[in-house]
Parts: structure tokens; sequence; C-alpha cells
């Protein structure tokens, strides 16, 4: 017998020492990260669900409960019972069903009345049909990516299926080495902004965090992180994690499977939605543009069989010697610090990815405290002595005002937003201050994927601030919905935007790197009455920093095909207040309010200047090992 095979009848034999014979086990199997136990009669372990709590606590191990196939109702026959037992004033807008893992998805406006009484309504249906059931609120706008990624899933169950063993076989076979080493090596996004990429080593074990391109860049040497290093192995990676779905932390994810790794990839269950939206769009864009994309959709089809979305503070074995947990990092939704525990507590890694360290109207302040650190690696965007941004409700008042002095110009104020974070951040802000009448109420045209980014928000409102949630769940209001807002449908709409009365316009993208923002740009530039406001970083070598630095004429290709000169002679502000990095002050804070202390800090995700200035502070203030490694530097950490 094999050392996995005994592994695996350890297992078996610690479960079927505490699960009852008459829930009819049938089968055990490794899925992915998890232990999932087949019953004939499911119902049993969800009433005493004390039992699974107590063999969870004594293996350590992530233990989910699976109907046997033999035992569910059909689907057809599934949803006639769902709809019987469910009230109609649940008000019910869609039931899914995912045959990999047996479970029904349900959606409904009221989803109290979906659970009933201490949960009887569930109980109900599930020993009419056996089959799991995860209840949500229907979101008030509806998503095109979640319906898309549920229907693939669906069409792909059998896949997935072998997907998820394959990978349980490997994240739970027995180990060869004690773990000793840990190294950390510099792939991308050290001494620079873009192309985030981190490779955790042990002996036993290789870990990626995060895989991006650097936006602006076309030349894969300066856009892509160096994967063509000797150590990095695709065979021989365990697991992807995504910080968050910002294309330059996600955005060379599909080339991975392009190029043959078949590993899962972690993330965010809000994360899983928008990094899939920004691809697809990144590579239609760059389609559009005439420019050779690095993947297809096959390749982002590969990556969602393959992703395990996971929520805040879940434990999940990643290789026989890591776990991973996720927490809030406050900068988009969904965005994650991750925490890597490597061996028996031998190592533990934080890597805060791009986070914010200050509440905002859309998200929670970035997670502080951890069961234990030894080395965090932490993002320096806005890391120099003069990055100081302004409180954000001086950020909210000095937009506010400019906007005010545009319209009584009578121009138009353009905000270039990326589609996920600020637009919904700055959506909100409007909102607010023209419901309080501060702000001159003029329309608000919203142009882009923003609003099936903001969809997604409305999906996952329990990863939103307090009080957006508390408004959405609970208050019956949408503050995405306002009727401020009109979503400009179609590229021939912009012209009578362009010629008609005063207005706001959110566009995507926020660096001026293609989308629609580009065309306002073309056509607002000259007009000394309108405005450009920044409310996101600039990275450099994209159109959004050359326009942000001063630059009186841009050269560009008009709408012909020809490269023109634009004059630059509408007013151009940035209000860094709203970015949702930590700003110099808010990333020294953090550091030191981190709980427990870490022994060693590594900087990254900033200029070269930046890097090594938060270094250097973070030793003088904290007395902490510091530094901050350049791209292919590898460090031993343990």
């Amino acid at each position: 017998m094999s050392s996995f095979n005994e592994l695996q009848v350890r297992i078996r034999e610690a479960l079927l020492e505490h699960i009852p014979k008459e829930a009819e086990i049938s089968r055990i199997e490794f899925e992915g990260p998890n232990i999932a136990v087949y019953t004939k009669r499911p119902e049993i372990l969800i009433e005493q669900n004390y039992i699974i709590a107590d063999i969870v606590n004594a293996l350590h191990k992530r233990i989910v409960i699976r109907s046997d196939p033999s035992a569910r109702l059909s689907e057809k026959d599934s949803l006639k019972e769902i709809e019987r037992i469910i009230p109609k004033e649940a008000e019910v807008t869609n039931i899914t069903f995912d045959p990999t893992v047996g479970e029904a998805v349900i959606e409904a406006k009221k989803p109290g009345c979906v659970i009933g009484k201490d949960g009887a309504t569930l109980e109900e249906i599930i020993k009419a049909t056996r089959w799991r059931l995860r209840v949500f609120r229907s979101p008030p706008i509806s998503s095109r990516i979640i319906t898309n990624m549920r229907h693939f899933l669906h069409s792909k169950s059998k896949t997935r299926g072998k997907i998820l063993r394959t990978m349980g076989e490997r994240i739970f076979r027995p180990t060869v080495f004690k773990t000793t080493d840990v190294t950390m090596t510099a792939l991308g996004g050290f001494q620079e902004v873009g192309r985030s990429a981190i490779l955790v080593q042990t002996d036993e074990s290789k870990v990626l965090l995060d895989c991006g391109v650097k936006p602006g860049f076309s030349d894969p040497s300066q856009a892509y992180p160096r994967l063509n290093v000797g150590d990095f192995d695709l065979e021989l990676l365990d697991a992807v994690v995504i910080s968050h779905a910002h294309l330059d932390h996600c955005g060379l994810l599909p080339l991975l499977y392009k190029y043959g790794y078949d590993g899962p990839v972690y993330c965010s269950e809000p994360t899983a939605s928008l990094m899939t939206l920004l691809q697809l769009d990144n590579l239609d864009v760059l389609t559009r543009e005439g420019a050779s994309p690095p993947y297809d959709q096959k390749d982002i089809k590969d990556a969602i069989i393959h992703m395990i979305p996971l929520n805040y503070g879940v434990v999940t074995d990643l290789a026989p010697n890591v776990r991973l947990t996720l927490h809030n990092a406050g900068h988009i939704l969904g965005s994650s610090i991750i925490h890597l525990h490597i061996g028996e507590g031998i190592h533990n890694i934080v890597y805060t990815g791009d986070f914010k360290y200050g509440q905002s109207m859309l998200l929670e302040s970035a997670n502080t405290k951890f069961p234990r650190v030894e080395t965090l690696i932490v993002e320096s965007t806005y890391g120099s002595p003069e990055d100081i941004m302004p409180q954000r409700k001086t950020a909210e008042e000095s937009l506010v005002s400019f906007i005010n002095e545009t319209v009584e110009k009578g121009g138009k104020t353009l905000i270039p937003v990326p589609a996920v974070g600020r637009s919904q951040e700055i959506m909100l802000v409007l909102n607010r201050y023209m419901t309080q009448g501060l702000l001159k109420e003029v329309p608000v045209f919203v142009e882009g994927m923003i609003r099936e980014a903001t969809a997604i928000h409305t999906a996952y409102p329990e990863y939103l601030d307090k009080k957006a949630r508390d408004k959405i769940l609970y208050q019956g209001e949408n503050p995405f919905q306002s009727d401020y807002f009109t979503i400009v449908e179609h590229p021939e709409d912009r012209p009578s935007i362009i010629e008609g009365e005063p207005c706001v316009i959110l566009a995507t993208s926020g660096m001026l790197e293609g989308g629609p923002s580009v065309d306002y740009f073309k056509n607002l530039a000259s007009d000394e009455r309108s405005s450009l406001a920044f409310v996101s970083y600039q990275i450099d070598g994209t159109l959004g920093s050359k326009v942000r630095k001063g630059r009186p004429e841009i050269q560009m290709m008009d709408p012909d095909g020809k490269m023109r000169v634009f004059k630059v002679n509408l007013r151009v502000e940035s209000f860094d207040g709203f970015s949702g990095h930590s700003d110099r002050n808010q990333i020294i804070n953090y550091v030191g309010k981190v709980y427990p202390r870490p022994e060693r800090v590594i900087v990254n995700h900033g200029e070269k200047a930046k890097c090594l200035e938060v270094a250097s502070a973070l030793h003088r203030i904290y007395k902490v090992e510091t530094c901050a490694p350049r791209n292919l530097e590898t460090i031993r950490l343990e």
C-alpha cells in the first residue's frame, strides 16, 4: 500500500469512528483542499453538525459533507421540490445546480424565508432532495460574469470533479523531507510597480503569489514576471494564490495554463469573478488594438475551472506543509492579505498585496491580526516622505468643489477610473454629496465595465463597508443604482454627451490606457471649460501618467487611424485621497499595528526610491530587519 493510500485509510478510519452508521457513508475523497464525505443521508450529519466540527478539530482539515449522487433527486425533480417547499414570499430569482459538489444554489430577495425558522425550511429541502444548499440574497444588479461562470462550471462538472480529485491527491501527498528551508524569490513587482509575482519555496513545495502584468509595456521582458528563471517549473508548482483582481497582480495567470500548469488557483470569491472580468476585457482590448495577446479565452476558462474560491479567515491546505488563510486587505472588493503557515509552525509569511489601512465608503480597513508572523511583505506604492494623502473627507470635499467649479464654467468633468474599486467608491461619493445638496445635480454618465463590476459588488455585499452592506442587505437601498447615474450602453451615445450640457463622466480605464476614457479625453482635451480628475495611481509610461505630469500636447491616434497631436487645455488635477493604496503614514502605522510583530519586513510594489525609503524608515522606527530586494533576488527566510 502506498503512503498516500495509508494516509487516506487513516483519515477514513478517523471519520468512520465519529460518524454514525445511519448516515450511510458511501465514499471519502480528497477534492482539492477538502476532504469530501459522501453520504446517502446527508440530513443526519447536517442535523448533528457538531459531529463534523469535532472531526475538523481533531484532524485540522477542511471537511465537507456531500450527498452521494445515487441518493439525490434529479435536477428537474429537485427544482420542483424546492419550488414547492419555499414560500412565495421568499421571491426566489434563480436556482442553479452544481453536480460536481452536489449543491443547489438558491438566490432569493428574502433569503430568510428560504432558510426558515432555525433552518427548518432548508432541512426540509435537504431531506426531500438530498442536495446541499447555498442560499444567497439576490443581487440588485444581475452579473453576466457570475452567471456565465456558473453555467460554464455546471457544463464542465465531470471535468472539474476529476481536476479536484487530482488536486487533492497532490495536496495530501505524504511528505518526503522535513521542512527546514524556506525561500522567497522576487519574480516581479520589486523596486517597481506592476507584474507582481513571488515564488515561495520549501523542501516540499512551491507556491506562486500573484502573476501580473505591467500596464503600458508591450515588451515581455518588461511587462511580464520573470518566469524564465531556473527555479520556476510549472510541473512542480503546487498552487497559485491571487491577492486581488487588478491586472498587475493577475493579468498573466491564464498564460500559466496555456503552458501546461494544471494546479489550483486560490483567491477570494469576489476576486474570482472580478479577475475573470478584467482578464477577458484585457484580451478584448489587446485584440482590438492589433496586439498579440499572450493567451486566449480557452486559457481563461482553464483558470476558471481550476479556481478554489475562499472566504476570509478559512484555513486551507495548499501542500503537505503549507496552509493558506486570506484576510481583508481593504484595497478593492475581495482584495486579500495572504497568510502562509509553513511546516509545523516553522515559518509564517504575511503578504499584503495592495492594501488600504484606512476606512472608506466602500470597504473596511485592512486586517492587522494574524496567528503568527515571522516575515511581512508589504507594498510601498505611496512610500516616499511626500506621499501623505489628505483625509478621505478632505479629498471628497476637494473633488466636489472641483466638479462644482467645472459645472459653473459650463464644462464637463472626466474621471478616468479603474472598473473595479475606485469606480464604485466615486459613485458612492457622488451619490451622497448630490443627495445632501453639496454637489450640483448634473447627469453622471457611467461607461465601460463599471456596470458589470458594480453588479459583482452587489453580489458580494458581505465584503463591503458596514454602511454600504446594511443599505443593500437590510434597507433595500442600492446606492449604486441612484437616479443620478446614467449607464452609457453604446459608443454612439458619446457625441451627444460631449456636445451636451455640463456633466460628470466616469469611464474606464483609470490610466487612459484604452477604453472609453481615451475617447472622451481626445474630445475634451482642448476644452478650457472642462476638467479631468485623476483618482487612482498612474503607472509611469501610461498616457495617464503623461497627462498627470502636465504635458501640454499628447500624440495619439485619431478616429481615422492617423497619428495626431492633441492639445491639453482642460484643467487636470489629481486627488490622491481616493487611492485604494495606503499612503506613507498608513504603511508605517500598519507595520506597527501588525500583531504579532514580524521579525523581518520585505518591501515591494513601489518605485526603487520608495521601496528603499520605506525599508529604511521601518528599520529606524521599529528596529526590525528590513530589505527592499530587486527582481530575481532570492532571500532565505528560514
